[in-house]
């Protein structure tokens, strides 16, 4: 194994990590966090406004997204968001407005939210969540990775072009984006704090 395997950076805990064992073995504890964060970004997706001008609504799913996976880590945080999706596509009331399947508009959005919690779980793992600027960058690069999906998947089920798809899919979300990159990184900083641990 490399020097850099074994870096601090490398090595953090995320605060998921910090949650005390409920059995002898951590599997049970692990499993309680991955169905928490199921639970957790299904209640933040109703909380939704539907525009009159895109078929893609603006919820607090993709901020629920982030904080799980920067929590949890990108291995449990993965679990979570597959639950998630595997969920509500066989029927559960999952997505925004008690949604679920898979054949609407912003379906992308929610496929992609697996890689985002990875990513976001994977910049956790090294510290980036423990100051704000390190969690803007921690949204920002979790959020790019909620557009792509989600752009092609909007292109594809709509016959829209590129250009559409970005006017339809991106820039109506752009002002939230920044107003969750603040939260969050106000969010998990001050978590480390109140944890008292910071490496």
């Amino acid at each position: 194994m490399s020097s850099a395997a074994l870096s601090p950076a490398a090595t953090r805990p995320v605060l998921a990590d910090l949650v005390p064992t409920i059995t002898a073995s951590r599997t049970l504890t692990d499993a309680l966090l991955v169905g928490a964060g199921t639970l957790f970004v299904a209640a933040f997706a109703q909380l939704s406004v539907t525009l009159p001008f895109t078929p893609v609504p603006i919820t607090l799913s993709s901020f629920a997204v982030l904080l799980t996976g920067a929590a949890l880590g990108s291995r449990r945080g993965a679990l979570s968001m597959a639950l998630y999706v595997l969920a509500g596509v066989l029927g559960a009331p999952f997505y925004a407005d008690g949604a679920s399947g898979w054949a609407f508009a912003s379906f992308g959005y929610v496929l992609a939210y697996l890689p985002a919690a990875v990513v976001a779980g994977h910049l956790a793992r090294r510290g980036s969540d423990r100051t704000p600027w390190g969690t803007v960058a921690l949204v920002a690069a979790a959020s790019a990775t909620i557009y792509v999906p989600g752009v092609i998947w909007l292109m594809t089920y709509l016959d829209v072009n590129l250009t559409t798809a970005l006017a339809l899919g991106v820039t109506p979300f752009l002002i939230g984006d920044a107003v969750k990159a603040l939260a969050l990184g106000a969010v998990l900083p001050t978590a480390w704090k109140v944890v008292g641990r910071k490496s």
